[in-house]
Parts: structure tokens; C-alpha cells; sequence
């Protein structure tokens, strides 16, 4: 199977234009990517680019950090559900769990993975391989369908991909039956490969076309 199949192919500059997103829309429909991951001013106008097509719109809430109110988070889901995305990928708050308010972070997650099939970012690169572990089997509780490692400005970007690939196999370990996504500066077919190869089930990356360049080229 083409890696292509596991590729969230993502967009989330806050500079990106209308023209960026149709781009990137145009370029997931084309390699037949898994689906574009986008900020929440994007739904809309992602959703009726990709229409017609099995590309999901993803769609990225709170990050880097989970900082925001409960409320504020749901409010956000609900909308980008109305405005047309098919999956979450939010941001487990970071502070909260660095703190072990786990009854806290439990019912923020709970109601918000109702809304639509969620991807959690426990953004690892801050934790501790216990916290991981913790985090991981949170998220499952929480009916979330994936567990995902980092977003932008997480230390995970700058790690070796060595330390990236065992991360995801804590998170396997302990969030057994989710689906695994990988981030953090995957920017080629053999960083990618590897990843996939270690348990992860979506790669998150801005570079998904040239890693099925890359690919057709092995």
C-alpha cells in the first residue's frame, strides 16, 4: 500500500491563503491522501474543495498547548462540525497533565470526542515517558480514536527520529486498539516510512507531496 494512504497532508500556517488551501485540498485529492489538516477558518472552504472525494477534512483545535476553556473548545468543535470537517485534532491540555489533573482533563476530552471522531495531541515531546503512558491511556478512555504525538513549537520537531519512533510505541502500547498519528517535522519518504514501520498508523506533515515523490522513486 501507498504510504500516501496515511498522509493528513497539512496546512497550518497562520499566513496560508484561500489559494494555499485549494493547493493543498487539489494535492490530497490527486495522491489521494488520508485528509488535509487545516485550522478552523478552513473548514469550510476545505470541505467544498474535497467534496466528492474520500479526502477527510481534519480539522486542528487549541494547540500548541490545550490552553483554552472547555467551553471555548466545544464551542470550536461544534462549529467546525457545522462548517464540514469529518475528524478533531485537538490538544490535550499540556498543563494539566504536567499537573495530574486527570478527572479534568477526562471531562474535557469525553464530551468533545462525541462531537466527532477525535485524534488527541498528547504533545510528548514536553512529557515524560510515564507521562506518555498516562496521556495515552487517557485519551483511550476518553473514546478518542487516535492518538497523535506533537503540533508545531513541541521540542518533539527537534528530536532525532529515533526518540519520535519511541514515543509512538509507548503510546501504542498503552492506548492498545487506537490509531497512532505521527508529527513533528516528518519531512521525507524515509522518515516516514520508518514511522509507519514502528506502529504509526497517520503521519501529520506539510511535506506529503514530496514524500510520494520520494516514494515513486525507491
Amino acid at each position: 500500500m501507498s504510504i500516501a494512504k496515511t498522509i493528513d497532508h497539512t496546512n497550518i500556517r497562520k499566513d496560508a491563503t484561500v489559494d494555499d488551501i485549494k493547493e493543498l485540498c487539489q494535492e490530497a485529492r490527486e495522491n489521494h491522501f488520508h485528509g488535509v489538516c487545516i485550522n478552523p477558518e478552513w473548514v469550510k472552504l476545505a470541505a467544498e474543495e474535497l467534496k466528492g472525494s474520500s479526502v477527510k477534512v481534519v480539522v486542528l483545535i487549541d494547540p500548541p498547548m490545550g490552553l483554552g476553556s472547555h467551553e471555548e473548545r466545544v464551542r470550536v468543535c461544534n462549529k467546525a462540525k457545522e462548517d464540514g470537517a469529518n475528524e478533531l485534532d485537538i490538544v490535550i491540555n499540556i498543563v494539566d497533565l504536567k499537573h495530574e489533573r486527570y478527572d479534568k482533563i477526562m471531562e474535557d476530552l469525553t464530551p468533545i470526542c462525541l462531537i466527532l471522531p477525535t485524534k488527541v495531541i498528547i504533545g510528548s515531546g514536553y512529557l515524560t515517558d510515564n507521562e506518555i503512558k498516562k496521556a495515552s491511556e487517557i485519551v483511550k478512555n476518553a473514546g478518542a480514536i487516535c492518538v497523535k504525538t506533537a503540533t508545531f513549537k513541541d521540542p518533539l520537531e527537534e528530536r532525532e527520529v529515533e526518540e519520535k519512533a519511541y514515543h509512538l510505541k509507548l503510546m501504542k502500547e498503552h492506548a492498545p486498539g487506537l490509531l497512532i498519528k505521527a508529527s513533528g517535522n516528518i519531512r521525507n519518504y524515509e522518515q516516514a516510512k520508518y514511522m509507519v514501520e514502528v506502529g504509526a498508523d497517520i503521519i501529520g506533515t506539510s511535506s506529503g507531496v514530496e514524500i510520494i515523490k520520494e516514494e515513486g522513486n525507491v
